[in-house]
């Protein structure tokens, strides 16, 4: 057996212990892979969809749910943008009320970022909760996605703002998506 295939056997072995183990109290689809020293956490639920990749050393640290060919660069990170209570009187904000606190009732519960089928996420973006990324679209390394993110575009700096479409035109936008359903969701 060629060392290649040993890889290819290896990788496909870690992908089943992190969905049937370590991350068994998550929704993790088929075909999700995520590299080294990835972390994942939320306080409620994590789905992520089919044939998804989380690149080395990303974090999940909130409520998340990926459509289906996702994948992220190395150290991407999803965060809550009201973990800890910071309104808190009288207490430091390292002791203050965290998301994580079963009497937490501050702001933050149920936002859920939302990733949607065919997302591309650069090396070293984070993602904060409740952002909704449309469909196709990448997010250039190193932003910090603050607001929703439109279908088939391509949002780069901090905060994350609009740098161009996928697509040069409507012509192959429609054709991408014809054959997107046609050959990967039917």
């Amino acid at each position: 057996m060629a060392y290649g295939d040993n890889r290819k056997i290896l990788k496909k072995l870690i992908s089943i212990y992190q969905r049937k183990y370590r991350w068994r109290k998550y929704e993790l689809g088929d075909g999700f892979h995520a590299g080294k020293n990835v972390t994942i956490w939320a306080p409620n639920s994590i789905r992520i969809g089919k044939y998804c990749y989380l690149g080395r050393g990303s974090q999940i640290e909130c409520d998340v749910d990926f459509g289906d060919f996702v994948f992220t660069g190395n150290n991407v990170a999803f965060v809550g943008r009201y973990d800890h209570n910071w309104e808190e009187i009288g207490k430091p904000m390292l002791f203050s009320q965290r998301i994580k606190d079963k009497d937490y009732k501050w702001k933050g519960l149920g936002q859920v970022t939302y990733v949607n089928d065919d997302v591309w996420i650069g090396y070293g973006s984070i993602v904060l909760s409740g952002v909704n990324i449309g469909q196709g679209s990448i997010i250039a390394a190193g932003s910090v996605v603050t607001k929703d993110v439109e279908p088939f575009c391509i949002y780069g700096g901090i905060p994350a703002k609009k740098i161009s479409t996928r697509f040069m035109s409507k012509t192959q936008l429609d054709q991408h998506k014809s054959i997107f359903r046609k050959n990967w969701k039917p």
